[in-house]
């Protein structure tokens, strides 16, 4: 469903995913985008009493405590929402073969034009922070396709970098702090491959808006294939190391390593209240934003 972005225009990236991916959602969803959207951005509308499986979170303990039963809030959806995404765009998203559909930053692009522009379709406002080094480029939030076109030419023009420091998440959350004042829908889209920290500000934004982190992944960053002798090298610090992938070993302790750190990133979106999905380069698009849209099914059921 991807193809070389560096070669092309914003205005060739949305026809093609217009005409591929759009086209298609719009008969497998039959319009049904409240259940990407439901739920962010809501006003107050009533009250009533507890049943199981409401969502804890909407408990109001005051009317709780002097009715000594438990109550839950109640909320409308606003006609408006506007939505934020905050963009990993650290060397390590370049992993994998430059310009193709098995680059974490080519699915970035894709994942993400198609959520601005069913978002933006419906009347709603999109924009963009993106992390580089630092916070390199922010995109003020904006409606209409002219606004997609906008932040897919930004997402193109962040350049590729090397020898770099490590990617540090923590200040980009804490400068979105400051940027987002309005309650709006967050997109977190990264690899997570961070200094640590970063889960307290994550969180406070998760109680500031309604949330939701894409893990980008590739599978080649799990499996070692047994190829024999390679390079491996850090995308950040540009570190290099020969390593024998015909060694079993090796290739069993890259995978308990890889599989500890998918556990500890699951435990961290857990600390900070934080819903996951993972997003990998072998996705196929369509079915990938399917699976997101079962997920904040469930969510609404909870609501």
């Amino acid at each position: 469903m991807n193809t070389s972005i560096s070669a092309t225009t914003p205005e060739k990236i949305l026809l093609r995913l217009d005409w591929k991916v759009i086209r298609r959602l719009d008969g497998l969803l039959q319009g049904d985008y409240r259940s990407l959207f439901y739920g962010f951005g809501v006003d107050f509308a009533d009250l009533r009493e507890y049943q199981p499986e409401d969502d804890i979170r909407y408990i109001d303990w005051n009317v709780t405590a002097r009715m000594n039963t438990p109550y839950v809030r109640q909320y409308l959806e606003d006609r408006e929402i506007t939505a934020w995404f905050l963009l990993d765009m650290s060397p390590s998203v370049d992993f994998g073969a430059a310009g193709t559909r098995n680059e974490k930053r080519t699915m970035l692009v894709d994942f993400v034009s198609v959520l601005a522009r069913l978002l933006t379709r419906h009347g709603n406002r999109v924009g963009a922070m993106m992390l580089g080094s630092r916070i390199q480029h922010t995109v003020p939030a904006g409606s209409g396709k002219a606004q997609v076109l906008r932040l897919i030419n930004a997402m193109l023009k962040q350049p590729r970098l090397s020898n770099v420091p490590r990617t540090n998440l923590k200040p980009f959350f804490e400068g979105a702090l400051h940027t987002i004042r309005r309650r709006s829908l967050v997109f977190v889209i990264s690899d997570f491959l961070s200094e640590p920290g970063w889960e307290r500000p994550l969180g406070m934004l998760s109680h500031r808006h309604e949330t939701l982190a894409i893990r980008l992944v590739d599978p080649r960053e799990t499996e070692l294939p047994d190829v024999g002798m390679i390079v491996m090298e850090d995308a950040e610090t540009g570190e290099q190391l020969f390593v024998d992938t015909h060694d079993g070993r090796f290739r069993k302790r890259f995978y308990e390593a890889a599989r500890r750190r998918e556990e500890e990133l699951n435990e961290a979106f857990k600390r900070a209240g934080v819903d996951a999905m993972t997003l990998s380069t072998d996705d196929d698009l369509i079915k990938a934003i399917l699976r997101f849209a079962n997920q904040r099914r469930q969510v609404r059921r909870k609501v």
